[in-house]
């Protein structure tokens, strides 16, 4: 019988201990684990220093390795340069289809880039507050504070937004319409999917979670701005979600 860890995409993990906590690592791996195998499990910081002591029984109970690397100087951030290093070689060895960076600091923009300009998928996972560049320089970015709400929730996680609310998010709405269009057909209707993909591709820190809905059909229907219409495949065995714009009802 096959393995099916054959069949994904093996990731590796790299986190930067100084911009990270440790209370996120569970919901981490877990949201990690939907979009391949964690090959390489690595965390980077001066293990030296007492602010970093409550990652010791985290790292053991989910087999991260600790990499160490003193502050040479005070005021400079010797772990980045750390990570990445280790981050271009395991790019070179060309093992992986994909790294996760986790942090929420901007030097680590370039990187991100640079395993992009690689044709390497790029998950980045840190706090709300992180810099815009560094959340753009990711194909997806994902902000841990929904990671954590969403676990702590049967419902989805952070409180769904009201109707009114999502309409008057011009953000959100042009996202959408553009996105539709993209992938529509010649009736303006394009498959759910492909709308998805889309939304990514323009702004990597799209979450439905963000909105407190765990799908983006979900927020779909919720935004009320589209017809839903869906649509047996053509095997017969399932049904593929199609939307549209409202304003091209004829």
């Amino acid at each position: 019988m096959p393995n099916d860890t054959e069949h994904q995409q093996r990731l590796a993990v790299l986190i930067d201990a100084d911009n990270a906590r440790p209370a996120i690592t569970e919901v981490l791996l877990a949201e990690i684990a939907k979009y391949g195998v964690a090959s390489v499990k690595r965390i980077y910081g001066d293990w030296t220093t007492p602010n970093l002591g409550g990652w010791k029984s985290v790292l053991l109970e989910h087999s991260i390795m600790p990499v160490q690397q003193f502050r040479y100087t005070v005021g400079k951030n010797a772990t980045d340069s750390a990570m990445i290093i280790d981050a271009m070689d395991l790019l070179y060895t060309g093992r992986f289809d994909g790294f996760c960076l986790v942090s929420s600091d901007s030097d680590f923009t370039r990187l991100a880039s640079r395993i992009r300009e690689q044709g390497v998928m790029v998950y980045g996972f840190g706090e709300q507050k992180t810099p815009k560049p560094f959340v753009s320089a990711c194909h997806k970015f994902i902000f841990t504070e929904v990671l954590v709400e969403e676990s702590r929730s049967d419902d989805g996680g952070q409180k769904r937004q009201p109707v009114m609310d999502l309409r008057r998010d011009a953000k959100l709405v042009d996202l959408f319409r553009t996105a539709v269009e993209a992938a529509s057909d010649e009736a303006g209707w394009a498959q759910l999917g492909a709308v998805g993909s889309n939304i990514m591709k323009q702004a990597p820190e799209f979450d439905p979670r963000n909105y407190g809905f765990k799908k983006l059909g979900e927020l779909v229907h919720a935004v009320k701005l589209f017809e839903v219409d869906e649509r047996l495949q053509d095997d017969g065995k399932g049904r593929t979600i199609y939307i549209r714009d409202k304003r091209r009802r004829s």
